[in-house]
């Protein structure tokens, strides 16, 4: 199952095993120091009304994969933590949306790790080709980045990788058109099959 939610916690059971995955995630396991909400939700300044989450579960409902999407025309995290790692100018506008907290729940098995994790690429993929989104930036370690360019869609860094508060960090740009899914079924990751479930059940 693959949701679209937007912000807001109380009684969004979703949302909720969301931030309790991130933070299990990249405070438990990664070691970074963001906020953590009564000792179990990663929440963050960005995580407000404006935010859009894609959310890959079970047909339990439980948590396997997401990602958050923040509007560039606002507050984001490469425009205003990290702009020093673009080489020129932040890429924004209306047609540029941030992925941001891409996140694979611990609680899964590789296979299945890699499963959630192509099913989520897919699901942001359709999400922007259904939106009128041409791109996505984001900033990622290193380790996440060489991976990301390794999907095989047409993505560019936007500068060379620093290394900011002990992690070498790079900032990255991918260009989503027709061509997308194409290219990342020659690498295995398009799941064609996301699309005879529920894609895009759009929560407020």
């Amino acid at each position: 199952m693959i949701m679209v939610q937007s912000g807001g916690f109380d009684d969004q059971p979703a949302l909720q095993a969301m931030f309790r995955a991130r933070k299990e995630v990249f405070v438990d396991l990664l070691k970074w120091d963001v906020p953590v909400l009564g000792g179990e939700f990663e929440i963050d300044q960005f995580d407000d009304e404006h935010a859009r989450y894609v959310i890959v579960a079970d047909d339990q409902g439980a948590h396997l994969a997401s990602a958050r999407l923040l509007e560039t025309t606002r507050p984001h995290i490469l425009g205003n933590l990290f702009p020093g790692l673009c080489a020129a100018d932040v890429p924004t506008g209306s047609k540029v949306v941030e992925i941001t907290r891409f996140c694979l729940d611990r609680h899964q098995n590789a296979p299945t790790r890699r499963s959630a994790r192509n099913r989520l690429v897919t699901a942001l993929v359709a999400v922007a080709l259904a939106r009128g989104t041409r791109s996505y930036s984001g900033v990622a370690e290193m380790a996440w980045l060489q991976q990301i360019l390794a999907f095989g869609w047409d993505c560019r860094p936007l500068g060379i990788p620093r290394q900011i508060g002990g992690r070498l960090l790079g900032a990255l740009q991918i260009f989503i058109t027709a061509e997308t899914p194409r290219l990342l079924d020659a690498t295995g990751i398009w799941m064609p099959d996301v699309f005879g479930r529920p894609v895009l059940a759009e929560a407020a």
